[in-house]
C-alpha cells in the first residue's frame, strides 16, 4: 500500500512539472526575424519597396505576428509607417528619393515580444537624380549616455551612401555645449578621431558626412559623460 501511494505521489509530481513546462515554453520570448530585403544600404529602383523577412516557425502553433517600423532617420524619432502583419512580405509606397530606415520584431499570442533586429537603411530612387545624399552616421563609440573614466577618448562612427563611387568626408563637433557648435575636425577622411577630456563633465558631439559634390548629412547629437 505505502509502495503504491510513493508511486502515486512521483506521478503526480511527474505531471505538474510537465505542465510547467509547457506554460513556459509559450511564454518563451520569440525570435528575432532576419531581414531579407531591402538589404542594407541599397538604392532601390523606385519608390514601391517590397519588404521581406524570415518566416519563423510557430512553437506550438502559437500565432506570431511581424511588426515592421519604417523612419526617415536611424533613432526613428520620424516614423512614416508602422506594419503589422502574420506574413514574412509586404509592399509599401514611400517617397522618393529619400533615406529610409526600417527594422522588424515579433510578437505572440500571450503580447511577449522579441527584441527589434538590426536598423537597415535603404535609398528610393527619384526622377533625373544624379546625387543621393549620404545615410545619416551610426554610433559605435563611445555609447551614447556613458560614463567614462579616462582624460581621453576615441570617437567612432560609420556612414555609408549608396552612390559607391562617392568619397566620404567627416566635420565633428565636439564640447561640453548641446548642441556642440566647435568643429574639431573637417573633412576628415577616416571614422574616427581622438579627444581630451576633463573630469566630471557631459560632452555632446556629432558628425556631419560629405559626399564632395555638395551633398551633406548631418547626425544626431550623442552624449557621454566622464567621472
Amino acid at each position: 500500500m505505502k509502495k503504491f501511494i510513493y508511486l502515486t505521489i512521483i506521478s503526480f509530481l511527474f505531471v505538474a512539472c510537465s505542465n510547467g513546462g509547457d506554460d513556459e515554453n509559450q511564454n518563451e520570448t520569440p525570435n528575432v526575424p532576419k531581414i531579407i530585403s531591402p538589404a542594407n544600404n541599397k538604392l532601390c529602383i523606385n519608390n514601391y519597396v517590397a519588404f521581406e523577412w524570415e518566416y519563423l516557425k510557430k512553437p506550438n502553433n502559437d500565432l506570431i505576428i511581424y511588426q515592421i517600423e519604417i523612419a526617415k532617420d536611424n533613432q526613428f524619432n520620424q516614423i512614416v509607417e508602422t506594419l503589422e502583419t502574420e506574413s514574412n512580405y509586404t509592399e509599401i509606397e514611400l517617397e522618393l528619393n529619400t533615406a529610409y530606415y526600417w527594422r522588424i520584431k515579433t510578437v505572440n499570442s500571450e503580447g511577449i515580444s522579441s527584441k527589434y533586429s538590426k536598423t537597415y537603411k535603404f535609398y528610393t530612387e527619384g526622377e533625373t537624380i544624379v546625387n543621393h545624399l549620404p545615410f545619416s552616421p551610426e554610433l559605435i563609440s563611445p555609447a551614447i549616455n556613458t560614463t567614462l573614466n579616462a582624460t581621453t577618448a576615441t570617437l567612432k562612427w560609420n556612414a555609408a551612401d549608396v552612390d559607391s563611387y562617392d568619397f566620404l568626408s567627416y566635420d565633428v563637433y565636439f564640447g561640453t555645449a548641446n548642441p556642440p557648435v566647435t568643429k574639431i575636425s573637417e573633412n576628415n577622411t577616416t571614422k574616427t578621431i581622438d579627444v581630451t577630456l576633463q573630469p566630471s563633465k557631459e560632452y555632446f558631439w556629432k558628425v556631419v558626412v560629405k559626399d564632395g559634390k555638395g551633398g551633406e548629412t548631418v547626425g544626431q547629437i550623442w552624449r557621454f559623460k566622464t567621472y
